[in-house]
């Protein structure tokens, strides 16, 4: 690293919850920052006026791969990571095998590491998204070049992702508060504080090599952190609480998984249970026996956070979200499936308008495939908001047809064509609601 120059810093997962904290507090503080992410439309949308090198951490697996990317990079910061494997991630591809390719050309390329982990990753942990963070540390630390780990708890940020995403939603539910896995011990952290630890390794003021634990000195239950949420938000406590058995946090987790296959990361996925049941617990001593201070508390973090309204609509929406594609799923798959189950009677109100009962029915089955393929369709992640817009054509174009072929049937008494357009509406706000960053 050339010292007479300001560094240029390298941030991986760049747009991510606790990387787009990292780059937003970076730049504030004049650094000259690029962010590596695989998304180039959300990478413009969260950080804008930041240069971007888009690659797949899956595909950069050699340090061949990863030295063009280096050539001119003073510090590399890996915010990178993904909770479980799926349809578009891999654990041992992005948190291991990645990093390991990473840390390798560090050392040709002579690029400080801020290896930003997890608290519990550990060789033997119970969750491969635990053991690849380990993998990813061991080969940072092998490393001849300058590096830090650093390992955070649970992290709160004004925004919230995935475990925060859910405390929120959680936290919004009126009346009754459902939880599960209530009494598991959890160390929570400020995103902020996780900031200041980069720009304090960055400045020198921490030594090479060090490694910490980014945790809250007191740990908290799942329940109090949920209760603490909730007071901060501003929702009434809730008037009942409800434990969901082990059974159906076990149901819920497959589910979640199975949904997982077709992209969508649920924050109730098996590794995030099984996390929760192991408990967010670490060292808070070794980051002060570094050379710092204590890191702020619950209470703290959520003070130096003021929730606005904004904070409460995103926890209520976020909570309506998978009741909003569950309905458009069952809505298009009803519609489709009663109009092949009453090809008669749907063929007869074309062929009253003029058609041939062949074109009616041939009619009738065509756009009842297409209302069944639209259903299914939003169940894939990486085609619905896609879907959402096909959903919103195809019923415009419904109306438009009916008004010119069956006319009458805006006057209909149960109003089968007005019904068209809160699903339209719907399909819109699912819409907006897809975009996770």
């Amino acid at each position: 690293m050339n010292e007479s120059k300001a560094p240029h810093i390298l941030v991986l997962g760049a747009y991510g919850l606790i990387g787009s904290g990292v780059c937003h507090h970076l730049l504030a503080l004049g650094h000259t920052v690029t962010g590596l992410g695989r998304s180039e439309a959300t990478a413009q949308r969260v950080l804008p006026h930041m240069p971007w090198r888009i690659r797949d951490l899956r595909a950069l697996q050699t340090s061949e791969a990863w030295q063009p990317l280096l050539a001119d990079v003073d510090i590399v910061i890996n915010c990178a990571g993904t909770l479980q494997s799926g349809a578009n991630n891999d654990t041992d591809h992005v948190q291991h095998r990645a990093i390991a390719a990473m840390a390798k050309a560090c050392e040709t390329t002579e690029t400080k590491i801020i290896q930003i982990s997890a608290v519990g990753a550990q060789d033997d942990a119970s969750t491969a998204f635990m053991r690849t963070k380990a993998a990813g540390d061991k080969a940072v630390r092998a490393t001849k070049t300058d590096s830090w780990i650093l390992r955070p708890g649970l992290v709160l940020a004004p925004h919230a992702y995935g475990g925060t995403a859910l405390i929120r939603m959680l936290a919004a539910v009126p009346l009754v508060q459902p939880l599960a896995l209530a009494e598991s011990p959890i160390q929570s952290v400020a995103l902020a504080d996780v900031c200041r630890a980069v720009a304090l390794c960055i400045a020198g003021e921490i030594p090479p090599g060090t490694e910490a634990d980014l945790v809250e000195q007191k740990s908290h239950t799942l329940a109090q952190i949920i209760s603490a949420h909730r007071a901060w938000l501003g929702f009434q406590p809730a008037r009942w609480t409800w434990t969901a058995p082990r059974w159906l946090v076990t149901a819920t987790s497959k589910a979640a998984d199975g949904l997982g296959r077709l992209g969508w990361r649920s924050a109730l996925r098996s590794t995030a249970i099984v996390v929760l049941r192991d408990g967010v617990r670490g060292n808070s001593d070794q980051w002060v026996a570094a050379g710092s201070q204590e890191l702020m508390g619950l209470q703290a973090t959520l003070q130096s956070m003021p929730a606005t309204s904004e904070h409460r609509l995103a926890a209520r929406m976020a909570l309506l979200f998978p009741i909003i594609i569950a309905t458009l799923f069952v809505f298009w798959l009803s519609a489709g499936a009663i109009g092949l189950l009453q090809l008669d009677k749907a063929g007869l109100v074309l062929e009253n308008a003029g058609w041939s009962a062949r074109m009616a029915q041939a009619s009738v089955i065509f756009w009842s495939l297409v209302d069944i393929a639209l259903a299914f369709g939003i169940l894939i992640r990486r085609f619905a908001k896609q879907i959402c817009w096909l959903m919103v054509a195809v019923s415009l174009f419904y109306l438009l047809a009916s008004t010119f072929v069956v006319l009458h049937l805006w006057l209909d008494p149960l109003g089968p064509l007005f019904k068209v357009l809160p699903a339209i509406v719907l399909a819109l706000v699912a819409r907006v609601l897809l975009e996770t960053r």
